[in-house]
């Protein structure tokens, strides 16, 4: 195969001879370097957040104590994108068992929910829109089970933040700006000043959130789970026809169990197991183990055609099998060999990529693209991603009077049509697209990689994984590669970087092509950490796309 750099080089132009083309094959990806570190990483979408997990590392914290830090934090500096009301799952490897697992703490569609009740709409925005909270109870599952330190001092950080504010980026301006057309709940717009023009470098101060979080502190999260805190959530989700009740609360039970796993180049992938749809990913990996991209150079025709073949292949297989039985997904794992060959015979694939392939087009009128992801390593070799989402910006745009609590509006991941195998149902655990990724070699954790995206996370994923696994790159640069998102039918939507004669020769082979610009939020916000099983060193990198840091401890 011929080494990265110099493909890289033959691309944009790069003399052999310049001294100066390894800064230049950096550039071309993106120009940030790689952070590295021996004693703890944390790599999140916003930089105190990862900071706040940081230095919980540099308190005698472990992994499990810092990646709860971190999201708390995200709750605060990020509040478009989750928040303890929303929900996850993570994928983590335990250096003292060398064993990889997961935790879902997606809870299922409330007992109360009735299908008859709601059309499309409730389900995105108000109170009819949401799963019960089941954030906070992952964050503490996690943390109590394998953290070092107590619930009430990883909150700290992100209680810091809400109390003394935060200067707003440019994308938390754009993310609220949007929002105001669509949010109409009161607190909401109370809360975030809708009748400010937010600027960058604005500080925004959460006092009712810091009260919350140090009443979780104080009392535990059983004062959401049945206490106080979840009869004022009750109260207004129900006052406005909502279906959650204080029975779904106290039922709330992050679930524990194997992640389901493909072999990539040598290599073990972990994600999360059905109902999630994380296996999507690991369908994409088995087509293309059966492929060498030796012959094929970074970023041309020949790499992105094969593998955007590969994603629509898997997206639509993963369609038509949503809430199997993780053995139905092992068989569908297990023989791949007619769509490899349906990957390699060069016809044009149309076909779904978002939701049930029969049922209409997937309704984009809801941004759903906002969903926060966060990788975190210690020195003892511990591994751990998480994916926690809101849903849409701000969820359902239902805020609880004075805790600054934002709901969320997972429901508009489900199905209406009572033919879909992806049905709402009442009491049944929800299929969603986040997809955690523990990778393992020899037995040790070597890579912790998640993003958003939402049904993009099953596609851009992959993408990185080639970049890193099959041409070498370094882990920042693989998250900085330029991405593509597919959608129904034959649209790729692709970030300007690739080159315009790239870009045709794929719309000749059948890809309707869309530009997207050079980093897009639309794919993504990748954030990662890579161990080194030898020497123990970590390398932490976060995505450009968005206001992604790795701060190492």
């Amino acid at each position: 195969m011929k080494p990265v750099l110099a493909i890289i080089n033959l691309k944009y132009g790069i003399e052999k001879d310049d001294m100066s083309q390894n800064k230049s094959a950096h550039e071309a990806l993106g120009g940030r370097p790689t952070v590295r570190s021996k004693n703890g990483m944390v790599a999140a979408a916003h930089p105190l957040a990862a900071n706040a997990g940081a230095d919980i590392l540099r308190k005698g914290g472990n992994a499990f104590d810092a990646v709860a830090a971190t999201a708390a934090a995200l709750n605060v500096v990020e509040p478009f994108m989750s928040g303890l009301a929303g929900a996850g799952g993570a994928t983590y490897f335990l250096a003292a068992d060398s064993a990889v697992k997961s935790i879902d703490f997606i809870p299922p569609v409330p007992a109360g929910f009735d299908l008859n009740q709601v059309d499309k709409a409730k389900t995105e925005s108000g109170s009819s829109a949401s799963v019960t909270p089941g954030n906070l109870a992952g964050w503490h599952a996690l943390q109590s089970r394998y953290g070092r330190l107590n619930f009430d001092e990883v909150l700290q950080p992100a209680i810091r933040l809400a109390k003394g504010g935060f200067p707003v980026s440019s994308f938390f301006v754009a993310m609220t700006r949007a929002s105001i057309g669509r949010i109409k709940d009161p607190e909401w717009q109370r809360v975030f000043r809708v009748e400010q023009d937010w600027q960058t470098g604005q500080v925004l101060q959460l006092s009712d959130l810091a009260e919350t979080l140090e009443q979780i502190a104080t009392e535990g999260i059983t004062c959401l789970y049945g206490g106080a805190l979840g009869e004022k959530l009750v109260s207004r989700i129900q006052s406005d026809g909502g279906a959650i009740g204080m029975a779904d609360l106290e039922a709330v039970s992050p679930i524990w169990e194997p992640p389901i796993s493909a072999t990539y180049r040598n290599r073990q992938v972990n994600v999360l197991p059905p109902p999630q749809e994380s296996f999507q990913i690991l369908l994409s990996l088995r087509m293309l183990e059966e492929f060498d991209f030796a012959s094929r150079d970074l970023l041309s025709a020949d790499h992105l055609d094969l593998v955007f073949r590969v994603i629509r292949i898997a997206a639509g297989i993963r369609i038509q099998n949503n809430q199997k039985e993780i053995s139905d997904i092992d068989a569908l794992l297990l023989d791949v060999d007619e769509l490899v060959a349906r990957a390699g015979d060069a016809e044009p694939i149309v076909g779904p990529t978002e939701n049930w392939a029969s049922g209409g087009p997937f309704d984009r009128s809801a941004l759903k693209e906002h969903t926060t992801s966060m990788s975190v390593a210690d020195k003892e070799g511990n591994l751990v991603c998480l994916t926690n989402s809101l849903g849409s910006p701000y969820g359902s745009g239902v805020m609880i009077p004075g805790t600054g609590i934002v709901m969320n509006n997972f429901l508009n991941w489900g199905d209406l049509d009572p033919n879909s195998p992806n049905v709402l149902t009442a009491g049944q655990r929800v299929a969603m697209c986040m997809a955690p990724s523990i990778t393992t070699h020899n037995g040790r954790g070597i890579l912790a990689l998640g993003t958003p995206g939402s049904y993009g996370i099953l596609q851009t994923t992959v993408q990185a994984m080639v970049g890193y696994f099959d041409y070498d790159l370094e882990l920042q640069d693989a998250i900085n590669m330029p991405r593509a998102r597919m959608q129904d039918g034959t649209e790729v939507q692709i970030e300007n970087r690739v080159s315009e004669s790239v870009r045709k020769t794929l719309e000749s082979r059948g890809h309707r092509i869309t530009v997207l610009p050079a980093y897009s939020w639309a794919t993504g916000g990748m954030q990662a950490v890579s161990r080194d099983p030898e020497s123990g060193a970590l390398a932490g990198a976060a995505d450009n796309r968005r206001d992604g840091a790795a701060i190492p401890a």
